[in-house]
């Protein structure tokens, strides 16, 4: 599958201890994730910034 700019930082691309590697969990459809992989798709719809801090905040 094809790496989109942005992924590292998008709190959906979890590492799966099973397969030793790095996966994205959005809940993509079959037309979403033909758009993306054909490279229609400028970003991901799902993409969610991975900001720690911020959740640490609402946690206080």
């Amino acid at each position: 599958m094809a790496e989109f700019s942005g992924c590292e930082t998008c709190a959906e691309y979890v590492y799966n201890e099973d397969f030793d590697c790095y996966e994205c969990f959005a809940d993509l459809d079959e037309d979403e994730f033909a758009r993306l992989i054909s490279g229609t798709a400028k970003n991901c719809p799902y993409y969610r910034h991975n900001d720690e801090y911020k959740i640490v905040k609402k946690q206080m």
